[in-house]
């Protein structure tokens, strides 16, 4: 009988602070808003049952491109979170409670990080930008 050997992959969450130049936070706050904006707007005009992100897509996708300016994936991102939160008020018995433009939920292909010079660059708005991070030796 053969050995059994296990692959294990240890994924590491640090939160940090990005370095974000005054010329870019009008921008960063108006993709705040928009995000948020576009999350309250799917929440009340789908149905309050709907929590699948395909079906919830095909009905309002379209919709929050035009009418929020955010990208493919920005739109797709406020999409799920709508159903994430949902779900979990579903879970709680309570309702969705309004989105605050606090976040912005970004995946692969709208942020990407640099080891070698610890930069992110994140998708706004109108444009990709890149930061530095504020972090220290610990972070590293």
């Amino acid at each position: 009988m053969g050995d059994i050997i296990i692959a294990m992959k240890q994924v590491t969450t640090v939160a940090c602070k990005l370095k974000v130049p005054v010329k870019f936070v009008t921008e960063i706050e108006a993709t705040l808003q928009a995000f948020a904006d576009a999350c309250d707007w799917v929440n009340k005009n789908t149905p309050a049952e709907l929590t699948n992100k395909a079906k919830m897509q095909k009905l309002v996708y379209n919709d929050v491109r035009l009418l929020f300016g955010l990208s493919s994936n920005l739109a797709i991102q406020a999409l799920r979170r709508v159903c994430a939160n949902r779900k979990t008020a579903r879970q709680k018995k309570r309702n969705v409670r309004k989105f605050s433009p606090t976040s912005v939920s970004y995946d692969a292909r709208i942020f990407s990080f640099k080891e070698f010079d610890y930069t992110v660059s994140l998708k706004l708005l109108n444009n990709r930008v890149r930061f530095e991070l504020d972090i220290g030796n610990y972070q590293r």
